[in-house]
């Protein structure tokens, strides 16, 4: 009958009845509804029923369901269902009793005695169980269904049936002893006319559904959790308040998938399942009845949008749900049915997850998150440690993704414990404790990078079933060739995230010191032959074996000249190089995937290395085999041998990596959190082989209890923390991308006041809207000239590397692809008509120099007798402006990180909430604790200030620390190291031929060692100036014919 109405033109009629629900069954069902009413009663439920709270849970603290149980979900009907919080009662209360009067133009007269007949009532029940209420709608009929439903279970339950699950099930119901309960009297059937029968109705449903839901037995039979809208995940704490849910049919297909557009709008194409719908505060999901299984998660974003129109839906009753991902259709039984749905989804959404609803600053997808205990790490050293001991916490998921990933790596340095530290054992160590490990790994095209995530992915799974791992794009179904993700994140139990530039890989883990040299421990002779004692070192420290200075394994800090021709024999006696893993293997340790902790019993050589940890820290290795690594040198190769040497130590110096990172707690972990489970759901519905079930959808959790933290990183400060991507339709899914990383840039660097402090990878930027669009480098040029009109003090400090990070020989050029990546970089400091300087230039002459200085950093170290330098890699992505608001992440200036449509890539912007005095151009200055004390960091470390404290760098921007300090240092250090090793890139050398005139005039190193060592005395710190003459005769562009010269030149920018 109501199929046959047209819709109704106002909003009236939307209370609407749940569940299957259609006025003409209800009208038929009428008279016999008033015979069955009378035999609504709980007493005939009685037999068998169990005690009166016979809940699951042992002790009553413990009403908590854990958030790990979304992973173990099983089918409705299973008996061991866990729905419920143990110890806590259900109770009932029915608000209110709506009743519909039918309009005329909506039915055919005909079909009624009177126009003016009421529909059924509908009871509007509200249900309370711990922390949760939530409200149902049901009809008298909806009773009756339940209660013969109820009486058919009884029955059943008194015939011992065969089948085993039927046995379990009868055998974990108590007899207890018949409970006399009031039966219902009849009712007045559907139409309720007065008042009070309304209300004594009302209380007698009231006490059936109250006494029913004390009952275990009854309580937990699937058709009355059907009937208050209950399921597994109902109740789990941390996926927040209780929303709507129920049965559905929904329809097949609607997702996002790039490069794939099914033919089918028409309705031959569609499929429709009868799925469990359950809606969460800031996201949507449907279960499969039969399996429990999760089978699709809806996030909610800023477009998300709820349509009931058939012109919508293109089906009747239909409920249609847009959002960036996904359209989703379902259909109900009923128009108001629908209305209902669509109704209670938008209103609780907008109740619950109007943050998400929201566009943020910057066109984040995230939004600004106050007081969020925050920390910055300064090289990977301390990141590592931090890492691994936040890893040691995790209790449910642990989420990792990275653009490159070796299992092998060593998280804490010096190793004195065995594997314990390893990134591999710790991983296998949480996973046997039953954490959920995902790894998402950039798939790279094979030819182009040797990062070998096949070896990645295939070593991670071996480890244990509970460590789940996808690679990302498939290049040919995706048609994604050229970009890569290249995001660097590793999120705990979704309450505790690390974002910034450093992945879990070879080459990454540093310190302050940046050592070049790592020939190995002095005290392997003595930690072998005596493995099985426990030798306890001299306090005095080692015993000089082989004569070997003790402080040699540190890279030789040059201003001690150590005693070099004893160390030259002991390196050349190759085979007594030490390996630690051949000495971890030799002594009772297990397989090397084995998780081996310093207290196993029998490991006499790890524990023997334990006890001298204080004396030990100078002689023990920092780098094992793959890690020591100079990949401007040799790129890697053999990552399948993490343990053997690729680069002979003892003539090569390592590359230095400095790096930045920063962790974050509670709210803006669960932003980072939420934009690894995008990720991972859109690549689990992308590759048809994560899509069978071993690979779960992962659930965000609610930011209603994101404040809960039960671990925090040690030392943090309280900020305000807003977390942005770079992210599209290919890497995320979503509909249009955002790039939100690139438009903070700009922001910030619009806004600031005094300075901006840059640390980058790459610096590629100025847009001339043909090769190259992003608009960070325009930003800076229109501060500083803004600055320079109204004579205003300000500094733009850029920190990047002196030569790319690709294999390659400068000695004789770069190779092409170096040169590729300094092409654009010059074009951007200062090399043709769009760059920083050509553009100043332009509006103040030569004054740019006050306003922005290029640096690079170098140091250098003596290996086997030989002086070596190396340029440090800064590998770095960090923006810092006066003082008080930072940028971290994994995104280089340049548009492959920026412009979103291309990598994938996270950030955090962190703007000091709290404030600490300081001092701006000699001025007093409120500067906040986080941005401050990194910004000092990074200048003691590259300044040389942990050495001279004397060098003062309170104030950033005064003349005296700009010139006397920054610059002097900058250009006294570079004359030296050209002068000391004649290194590239120099400015001195603008063509090829000057390139090899300069290296056929050797520096002091190979001509006059005493003097050389003397110069190098004069060296502070890092810091160098950027060579900005070198090569500037020269097109660095690949040339036609070379394969650099093929792919497109998107690739280098």
């Amino acid at each position: 009958m109501l199929q046959k109405a047209q819709q109704p033109t106002t909003s009236t009629t939307n209370l609407v009845s749940s569940e299957v629900s259609d006025a003409a069954a209800d009208e038929q069902d009428g008279i016999k509804m008033a015979e069955l009413v009378e035999s609504l009663d709980t007493r005939e439920l009685d037999i068998e029923e169990g005690e009166e709270l016979d809940y699951e849970g042992n002790n009553l603290g413990d009403c908590r369901i854990p958030f790990s149980a979304v992973y173990a979900t099983v089918g409705f009907k299973e008996a061991n269902a866990k729905v419920y919080l143990p110890t806590v009662p259900i109770t009932v209360r029915i608000l209110e009793v709506e009743r519909f009067t039918a309009a005329q133009d909506r039915f055919n007269i005909s079909h009624h005695r009177s126009v003016n007949k009421s529909l059924p009532a509908v009871f509007k029940i509200e249900l309370k169980h711990g922390e949760f209420t939530w409200i149902v709608k049901r009809k008298e009929k909806h009773f009756m269904e339940l209660h013969r439903e109820l009486r058919t279970y009884k029955t059943f339950m008194r015939i011992p049936l065969p089948s085993r699950s039927h046995t379990v099930r009868r055998r974990t119901v108590r007899k207890s002893e018949v409970r006399e309960m009031p039966s219902l009297p009849r009712g007045g059937g559907d139409e309720l006319v007065r008042d009070e029968q309304v209300s004594s109705r009302r209380r007698q449903l009231e006490d059936y559904l109250n006494k029913l839901l004390r009952m275990a037995l009854y309580r937990k039979y699937h058709h009355t959790m059907e009937f208050i809208d209950i399921s597994q995940l109902s109740f789990i704490h941390d996926l927040g308040p209780k929303g709507l849910e129920g049965m559905i049919y929904k329809r097949s297909g609607g997702h996002r998938i790039p490069g794939m557009n099914c033919c089918g709008h028409s309705q031959a194409c569609y499929r429709w399942s009868k799925r469990w719908l359950v809606v969460k505060d800031s996201f949507l999901l449907y279960m499969k009845p039969d399996s429990g299984a999760i089978s699709f998660v809806l996030l909610v974003d800023k477009e998300f949008s709820i349509k009931m129109d058939s012109k919508h839906t293109e089906t009747k009753h239909g409920v249609r749900i847009d959002s960036l991902s996904r359209t989703l259709v379902f259909k109900c039984s009923s128009y108001r049915h629908a209305r209902w749905w669509g109704q209670s989804i938008e209103s609780f959404v907008r109740s619950h997850g109007k943050a998400f609803l929201r566009e943020h600053r910057f066109g984040s997808f995230a939004q600004e998150q106050e007081n969020i205990p925050a920390k910055w790490y300064v090289n990977g050293k301390t990141y590592m440690e931090d890492l691994a001991d936040a890893l040691e916490e995790a209790k449910e998921e642990i989420f990792i993704t990275d653009w490159w990933l070796s299992p092998e790596i060593f998280l804490k340095r010096p190793v004195v414990e065995g594997n314990r530290w390893r990134l591999d054992c710790i991983l296998k160590r949480k996973a046997q404790q039953g954490v959920r490990i995902f790894v998402m790994l950039y798939k790279e095209v094979e030819l182009a990078l040797g990062i070998n995530s096949g070896y990645s992915k295939r070593t991670l799974l071996h480890l244990h079933p509970n460590i789940k791992v996808m690679r990302h794009p498939d290049h040919v179904s995706s048609s994604v060739y050229l970009w890569a993700h290249h995001e660097k994140i590793v999120v705990i139990d979704q309450s505790v995230a690390f974002v910034g530039g450093i992945d879990l890989a070879y080459g990454r883990w540093d310190d302050r010191e940046h050592r070049l040299t790592d020939v190995g421990s002095v005290t392997r002779s003595v930690a072998l032959e005596q493995a099985g004692s426990t030798y306890t070192p001299s306090s005095k420290g080692l015993p000089s074996v082989d004569g070997v200075s003790q402080s040699n394994g540190r890279g030789t800090p040059t201003s001690e000249p150590v005693d070099l021709p004893k160390l030259k024999g002991i390196g050349r006696n190759r085979r007594a190089r030490f390996s630690l893993y051949r000495h971890l293997h030799k002594h009772t340790l297990q397989h090397a995937d084995s998780v081996s902790s310093v207290d196993s019993s029998g490991s006499g050589s790890v524990r023997s290395l334990k006890t001298g940890v204080g004396e030990l820290q100078g002689n023990t290795r920092f780098w094992h085999g793959k890690d020591y690594c100079n990949f401007v040198y040799k790129d890697w190769i053999q990552l399948e041998k993490p343990f053997d040497d690729f680069i002979d130590r003892y003539t090569t110096p390592r590359m230095p990596w400095h790096d930045i990172a920063s962790v974050v707690h509670g709210r803006a972990a669960r932003d980072v959190a939420r934009h690894f489970i995008q990720r991972w759901n859109f690549t689990k519905i992308m590759k048809p082989k994560y899509r069978s079930l071993s690979y779960p959808f992962l659930l965000p959790k609610s930011h209603s209890s994101a404040d809960e933290l039960r671990y925090t990183v040690p030392n943090c400060v309280n900020a305000k923390v807003q977390v942005l991507r770079s992210a599209a339709d290919w890497s995320a899914g979503i509909k249009y991308h955002e790039e939100s990383i690139h438009n903070a840039y700009i922001q910030v660097i619009a806004k600031s006041k005094h300075y901006i402090y840059i640390e980058n990878q790459f610096f590629i930027s100025c847009a001339d809207n043909r090769t190259v669009y992003n608009k960070i480098g325009d930003a800076i040029i229109e501060r500083i000239i803004r600055a320079h009109k109204e004579g205003k003090k300000y500094r733009v400090y850029v920190v990047t590397p002196l030569l790319p990070g690709f294999e390659g020989d400068i000695t004789t050029g770069g190779g092409n692809a170096i040169q590729a990546v300094m092409h654009f970089n010059y074009r951007t400091m200062n090399r043709g008509e769009y760059s920083i300087i050509s553009q100043l230039n332009k509006e103040m002459d030569d004054q740019w120099m006050n306003y922005i200085s290029f640096a690079g950093l170098r140091t250098h170290a003596e290996l086997e007798g030989r002086l070596v330098t190396e340029l440090i890699y800064v590998h770095s992505k960090m923006l810092i402006a006066d003082d008080n608001t930072v940028i971290i992440g994994s995104a280089n200036i340049n548009d492959r990180s920026m412009l979103g449509k291309r990598d994938s890539e996270v950030a955090v912007i962190i703007e000091d909430s709290e404030k600490v005095s300081s001092v701006m151009d000699g001025q007093e200055f409120e500067a906040g604790p986080y941005a401050l004390q990194l910004r000092l960091e990074c200048f003691k470390t590259i300044l040389g200030g942990h050495t001279d404290t004397s060098i003062d760098l309170s104030d950033p921007i005064s003349d005296r620390f700009y010139k006397e300090v920054w610059m002097t240092t900058a250009g006294r250090n570079a004359t030296i190291y050209e002068k000391v090793f004649r290194c590239l890139p120099s400015s001195l050398v603008r063509n090829m031929s000057e390139l090899e005139q300069y290296q056929s005039k050797p520096g002091l190193a190979q001509t006059d060692l005493a003097r050389a060592q003397e110069e190098l005395r004069k060296i502070r710190g890092f810091l160098v100036q950027f060579p900005l003459d070198f090569l500037s005769e020269q097109n660095l562009m690949p040339s036609v014919g070379t394969k650099e010269a093929m792919v497109p030149t998107e690739i280098w920018t």
